[in-house]
């Protein structure tokens, strides 16, 4: 049970504060209340608490200098500032502090509680880290180890003392929750989901396996059956979603009646993983759900893909992509369908490279990184957005290597090279090089393959990727560095050229 301090020189509110919430419902108990910051502090160093709820403004020492001193001595202990100014100099020093919340008077109940058991779920989310951090017995031995199956009797007893009793009409649904981490705000952590799991009305035990997963145990009579454990995972992930923005995938394994049976659960949620490629976050999937899935081999046309790229069909080879991940792909084949498909469009690319020279090329991907990207992929879109990007790449290269350019065109593709943030044209450049406009464009087109404003906007958009996926540049900046004041106009072009806007492309960095 978590230990609450309560600060506030107003004697009616320090009562009120105490009355309004129900400490035993979210396992707390008020430890200690005092009237100022030195008879709080007095009373920390005697008998330090978990959390810290406290007034700004009050006699001999405000509430914000008792939380520095509080720090000082222990910088987990959870912080919530009450005030009845709202004022920025006050907000602003409250978040150098990482406080939980900061609650402006009068006081709002659940506003409180549920700052309240956020700041539970921070102090659990910091223990566990610190657990792993000193090699605790969790750690020592290993969660990982143990639900691999790799202790022995003795050493997995540990782990069964570690975890709540089953009772006699109990059983338990084993799963593992895979979190998208840039869904999840960096200064929350995994504390919204952990503050989401003890909301459940049913008994839920989460065990941190690593920064993007989480190891569930939902305790059920025995009564409940599959699909009512499926929708109890899946009411948490609508949750999280729907109230925080926060995806995640839940694969859910057969019950189990005791712990003994968890290494063959983890080991069976584990396997189902792999399903996130088709169904995405925001799903819970059992074998039950994909018992039937088909598993036959996959047809691509491989001349006629090999055939637009080289044609440089860009509008033909997007419309195929889309029609093969997305259209003909049904839910009710087998995921090893996607990744044998995924694998041999991988291969006939790395064909594609080789044979025209273009295997070196600095922003295409030789076929090790094209497999590790394959198997990163978060769903079927992003496998889609990884080869529309690398066909683009190709299609691209293809339209400049080995190829003859007589002298001007190559001073004018220099020039863009280097000059492209500039408002370039034909008209001007014609002038540069003495040359009728019409003339100079239609020499571009045909030794280049397509028309200078085509060549200029590939060339920006080209440099704009570049710094989508390499750089954390926000995407208004880079349509500015590229030459596009009009971020919508830069959005436009780009996915005219990628099939892809800039946002979904650099989801494949964060893979």
């Amino acid at each position: 049970m978590r230990k609450v301090m309560l600060v506030e020189d107003e004697e009616f509110i320090l009562q009120g504060i105490r009355c309004i919430i129900d400490w035993d419902e979210i396992s707390m108990s008020v430890a200690a209340m005092a009237h100022n910051g030195e008879e709080a502090l007095e009373q920390f160093r005697r008998e330090p608490v978990d959390i810290v709820v406290t007034d700004v403004e009050m006699p001999r020492m405000n509430g914000l200098r008792l939380l520095e001193e509080i720090r000082e001595i222990d910088p987990k202990t959870r912080c919530i500032i009450l005030s009845g100014y709202d004022e920025f100099e006050y907000a602003r020093k409250a978040l150098k502090l990482d406080v939980e919340d900061y609650i402006l008077k009068p006081i709002n109940e659940d506003q409180l509680k549920q700052a309240l058991i956020h700041a539970a779920a921070r102090l659990d989310e910091m223990e566990e880290m610190e657990r792993t951090k000193d090699g605790g017995l969790e750690d020592k031995i290993g969660w990982h180890k143990f639900l691999k199956g790799k202790l022995d009797r003795d050493e997995a007893e540990a782990f069964y003392q570690m975890l709540p009793p089953v009772g006699r009409e109990q059983k338990i649904y084993a799963a593992i929750m895979k979190i998208d981490t840039a869904s999840v705000s960096s200064n929350e952590g995994l504390g919204t989901i952990l503050t989401q799991i003890r909301q459940l009305p049913q008994k839920v035990k989460a065990i941190y396996l690593s920064a993007d997963t989480l190891f569930l145990l939902l305790y059920v009579h025995n009564s409940c059956g599959d699909e009512q454990a499926v929708e109890i995972f899946e009411g948490l992930l609508n949750q999280l979603e729907s109230a925080h923005g926060i995806m995640s995938f839940v694969t859910a394994a057969a019950p189990a009646a005791e712990y003994a049976q968890l290494p063959e659960c983890y080991k069976q949620a584990s396997r189902l993983q792999k399903y996130r490629l088709l169904e995405g976050y925001g799903s819970c999937i059992t074998d039950s759900y994909i018992k039937d899935r088909r598993t036959q081999d996959v047809v691509i046309d491989e001349t006629q893909l090999r055939k637009m790229i080289l044609k440089k069909d860009k509008e033909g080879v997007m419309l195929y992509i889309e029609d093969l991940f997305i259209n003909n792909l049904k839910s009710e084949v087998s995921v090893d369908v996607l990744y044998q498909m995924a694998l041999k469009m991988a291969v006939q690319l790395q064909d594609i490279k080789v044979e025209y020279k273009l295997a070196q090329s600095r922003n295409l991907k030789d076929l090790s990184e094209m497999l590790e990207k394959i198997y990163q992929a978060d769903d079927i879109f992003g496998l889609k957005t990884l080869f529309i990007s690398e066909i683009s790449e190709i299609i691209l290269y293809l339209h400049t290597e080995d190829s003859y350019y007589t002298p001007v065109v190559k001073q004018i593709m220099e020039e863009v090279q280097k000059n492209y943030k500039d408002d370039m044209n034909l008209k001007t450049l014609s002038y540069k090089y003495h040359m009728n406009a019409s003339y100079l464009g239609q020499i571009f087109q045909k030794e280049v393959g397509c028309s200078f404003t085509q060549y200029l906007n590939t060339t920006k958009n080209k440099i704009a990727k570049d710094l989508i996926l390499n750089t954390n540049m926000k995407i208004n900046d880079i349509a500015k560095e590229v030459g596009y004041p009009d971020t919508s106009y830069f959005y436009r072009k780009f996915k005219q050229c990628y099939g892809v806007s800039p946002a979904s492309l650099r989801t494949i960095k964060k893979q």
